[in-house]
């Protein structure tokens, strides 16, 4: 199984909590485009051996191109790949884009499943984010979005400044009314150059307490887990037969290119990353140029990639696969460095898989950095 990302560089304003690559300017839409599926033809090479399974619009907000648009896209991807007959397809989309007139054009073009960013059904919260979107159009367009598509998953944001958790659980309660599928859910972290970390700064915005932050966590988890969610990566709920495609792959070391200004690709042994200049892009691409940086993964990197995202999902790390595909030095590195979160029942045992506890679950990213390798070649 293989996957293609597609990084679409727009959006109608910028969010204050936001750091990944986009522009408000539209004028290079149409070019960019074109450039988009110029680099899907142009890599195809790298996947001669390869199914795709998946195909992700993310960005950026991928809801401002216009159906022919994605499909010029599409139509490039399944020229030039192995392409399965019937791929989870995503669209990122934000509440303002999906008007009627747009969400009944989404139905009939080869998008399978909608990823709407909603973040908050509450104004002070989206006000404070600085989203074009108002509470109003959030659950207008899950009404509309419901009718004509089965395969939908929201975003939504916890630790929240000025968030209780009453505020918390309406969110909660909200999407669950719905009935939505999948729900993706993150907690607000202050980026470095983001309008929020300068808010923050000036003692405009006092960021939610790690203990909030937590609490908020917990109550997603139970609630949702009650409601018949699984909990299959730590910012990930989804229920059985809805888990996306797209990125349980990237958590489980899958290969998929990263087609885009800013998008990053993994072949198994490299990594490679996109320029995030737009008119750079386009340039290079237009003169035949692929404008991307390639790392090459050391047996550590690899190792250190795996803790990383194993610890977040349900099927953990597997001690077997540690030996067989890093060494017994790695695996026995890792029962070391594990035997504390065992005894503080932050960790435990599946088997030879190592997993994290409910308990665990919240701090899995710092218990992955104490399992990480330096040195060891």
């Amino acid at each position: 199984m293989s996957g293609i990302y597609i990084h679409i560089p727009f959006c109608k304003q910028a969010c204050h909590y936001c750091d990944f690559h986009f522009s408000t300017s539209m004028g290079k839409k149409e070019a960019m485009v074109k450039a988009l599926a110029k680099e899907v033809e142009m890599r195809k090479n790298e996947f001669l051996a390869e199914t795709v399974e998946t195909i992700y619009f993310g960005g950026g907000t991928p809801s401002v191109l216009q159906t022919d648009e994605i499909e010029h896209i599409l139509n490039a991807v399944r020229t030039n790949y192995n392409v399965i007959d019937n791929p989870e397809i995503t669209l990122e989309a934000n509440p303002d884009d999906l008007s009627e007139e747009k969400i009944l054009q989404l139905a009939a073009s080869s998008i399978n499943r909608l990823s709407i960013g909603i973040q908050s059904f509450f104004e002070e919260d989206l006000k404070l984010m600085n989203r074009a979107h108002s509470a109003n159009e959030a659950e207008k367009c899950l009404k509309l979005a419901t009718e004509y598509f089965d395969n939908i998953s929201i975003d939504l944001i916890y630790g929240m400044p000025n968030m209780n958790v009453v505020r918390w659980k309406k969110n909660i309660d909200k999407a669950l009314h719905y009935d939505i599928p999948h729900i993706s859910s993150y907690a607000l972290t202050v980026e470095p150059k983001t309008a929020l970390a300068k808010f923050v700064d000036q003692g405009l915005v006092t960021p939610a307490s790690d203990e909030e932050t937590q609490e908020h966590f917990n109550l997603l988890n139970e609630t949702l887990v009650e409601a018949g969610y699984d909990c299959y990566e730590i910012s990930n709920f989804g229920k059985p037969g809805y888990y996306s495609k797209n990125n349980s792959a990237y958590w489980q070391q899958k290969k998929y290119i990263g087609i885009g200004p800013s998008a990053h690709s993994f072949d198994g042994v490299r990594r490679g990353w996109n320029i995030n200049n737009n008119p750079k892009y386009i340039k290079a691409i237009n003169t035949g140029i692929l404008p991307i940086e390639i790392e090459v993964l050391s047996t550590t990197d690899k190792y250190n990639e795996y803790i990383m995202t194993g610890l977040r999902t349900i099927w953990g790390v597997s001690l077997h696969r540690i030996a067989t595909e890093f060494g017994e030095k790695y695996k026995e590195y890792a029962l070391l460095q594990a035997e504390k979160y065992i005894a503080e029942h932050l960790l435990f045992f599946d088997g030879e898989v190592l997993k994290t506890t409910k308990k665990g679950m919240f701090l899995a990213d710092g218990i992955a950095s104490h399992l990480f390798m330096v040195n060891l070649k």
